[in-house]
């Protein structure tokens, strides 16, 4: 009977509280290394079949979590490594040249980039400032061919950069990698990075060695039609500044006193809004002193095809007297133009002595000094003009 009771006692598992159970010093004994990660992930195969397998007289200290036979994986691409090098480093040097309103970027070299799937080793820099409209503000190097560690030595200029600019834009700098065939889709960049340029120091270059990210994705505003085969995402751009919507113009203004009156040089636009399907314009500009009359009084430049920082270098005569033009407002318009149908206004300006800000000073000053050539950038007015009689 006393045999029956201690059989059944073995029998039946011994019950340990909570607090026992925590107080059991437990050791893994040593560390294995892991050959398989599915060990710790078993999945179920239904076609495969089960295995039997026999117990093992010798266990080992840390028994392994035994599973159904399991597909050998597949290994992770180099791409999904955490390290901070696995894309690249890029080497370029920035300088902001407040003299004369333009932002040096000069792309050295890159170093150490990965080969992309299409095994392709054409590379070139692309260069964005952000906020802005995508291809006002790009600009891109030569194309270097036959290596991963390229070498550029080229300078990449933007005109028309003021002091405002550098406080809230930013540099995006992508490497890219050029397609074999044209008619082959643009691949995504090998990496970029960012560079805020509130830091710059004015007339001084500063160096950069910066390791390149992967491309940030945002998701299309619900305002896009997406029903047109266009993307669902696209690359981040943050919100337009407003006064930038419509792109900036230089202009030069002088009063000759040999000729007796006003020179008006249209030198170049930047970052003109695009109007056309294609994602540029064909701008021009239209010049008119209000309020004299006649075909005098109106000017306009030749047309620089599909392109947004277009560059006229053309001047324009206004005779009178520096009384009477002090009375007058100067109309400078910039138009994108279309074959068989209305041109599409662009932006404009408005200088005169009744203007406020850096348009007021910019006239004023033409007309005290006189045989004096004063350029000067302007940002461009979203509404077209509404002329008094």
């Amino acid at each position: 009977m006393a045999g029956t009771a201690a059989a059944a006692s073995r029998r039946q598992p011994q019950r340990v509280s909570m607090q026992e159970h925590m107080a059991i010093d437990v050791s893994p004994g040593p560390i294995r290394p892991i050959h398989l990660i599915s060990d710790y992930f078993p999945h179920f195969y239904p076609f495969s079949e089960p295995s039997l397998r026999t117990p093992d007289p010798h266990p080992a200290v840390a028994p392994t979590i035994s599973s159904a036979p399991q597909l050998q994986p597949d290994p992770e691409p180099e791409g999904d490594s955490d390290d901070s090098t696995a894309l690249g480093t890029l080497e370029f040097t920035l300088l902001f040249d407040e003299d004369n309103s333009a932002l040096h970027c000069t792309a050295h070299r890159a170093k150490g980039l990965k080969p992309p799937a299409s095994g392709s080793v054409d590379t070139y820099v692309k260069a964005n400032l952000l906020p802005g409209a995508s291809k006002a503000s790009q600009l891109r190097t030569r194309t270097v061919r036959g290596t991963w560690g390229p070498v550029w030595e080229e300078t990449l200029t933007y005109h028309g950069f003021t002091r405002q600019d550098a406080g809230h834009k930013t540099l995006r700098l992508c490497v890219c990698e050029e397609p074999r065939l044209r008619r082959r889709r643009q691949a995504p960049p090998l990496g970029e990075l960012r560079v805020p340029l509130r830091k710059l120091v004015p007339n001084r270059a500063r160096s950069f060695d910066v390791c390149l990210e992967k491309r940030r994705l945002t998701k299309r505003p619900k305002s896009l039609d997406t029903a047109r085969g266009m993307s669902l995402y696209e690359e981040e751009v943050e919100a337009e500044v407003a006064e930038e919507e419509r792109g900036r113009i230089l202009l030069s203004l002088c009063y000759s006193s040999q000729r007796g009156g006003l020179l008006v040089g249209v030198l170049r636009c930047a970052h003109l809004a695009p109007m056309d399907a294609n994602g540029y314009s064909d701008p021009f500009v239209r010049l008119f002193l209000h309020p004299n009359v006649g075909k005098k009084s109106k000017y306009k430049t030749s047309v620089r095809k599909k392109t947004l920082n277009p560059e006229f270098n053309e001047e324009f005569f206004y005779a009178g007297l520096r009384e009477e033009l002090a009375q007058k407002t100067l109309l400078v318009s910039v138009w994108d133009y279309d074959l068989g149908t209305a041109n599409d206004f662009i932006g404009g300006v408005q200088l005169s002595s009744r203007a406020s800000g850096e348009r007021q000073r910019h006239w004023c000053e033409c007309l005290t000094h006189s045989d004096c050539r004063l350029e000067l950038w302007h940002a461009l007015d979203s509404v077209p003009f509404q002329l008094s009689a």
